[in-house]
């Protein structure tokens, strides 16, 4: 696909909450990494991607992510796994942005903060854990 082929957000055809989220946060344009990816998730394609810093890979992913899931659905329909509690972190806010007016829950779980609260908060329904392998690992 070609990166120019899509210009702007609406030209993707979100949802009426996630659009505005994504204008909600300033998103004007899609950068090459989304215009490249976005499209292809949203269709149910895998997608493996690979840009710098500051690219929006995030988004990228996370766009398609929230878009698919249903809300009304009190379970876990989708796991990311990051290498790092700070990335782990990062990741989950920007994934509570994008899904903050379709009402998606996200739980980051990572290591150093307590694993009872952060069970508790599981059984409550998250739509998407974001955690760190070990973390992980002491959940299952």
């Amino acid at each position: 696909m070609e990166s120019d082929t899509l210009i702007t957000f609406e030209e993707l055809g979100l949802g009426k909450t996630v659009l505005e989220a994504v204008n909600n946060m300033g998103f004007e344009e899609l950068t090459p990494i989304q215009a490249e990816t976005i499209p292809l998730s949203l269709e149910g394609q895998d997608v493996i991607g690979q840009a710098q810093t500051g690219t929006g890979k995030t988004a990228a992913y996370g766009i398609p992510l929230v878009q698919r899931l249903d809300p009304s659905q009190g379970h876990v329909q989708a796991l990311v796994i990051t290498p790092t509690r700070e990335l782990a972190m990062q990741v989950a806010e920007e994934l509570n942005r994008i899904g903050q007016f379709k009402r998606v829950r996200t739980l980051p779980v990572y290591g150093g903060q307590d694993i009872n609260r952060q069970i508790r908060a599981l059984a409550k329904g998250q739509h998407i854990v974001v955690g760190t392998p070990g973390r992980l690992l002491d959940h299952l």
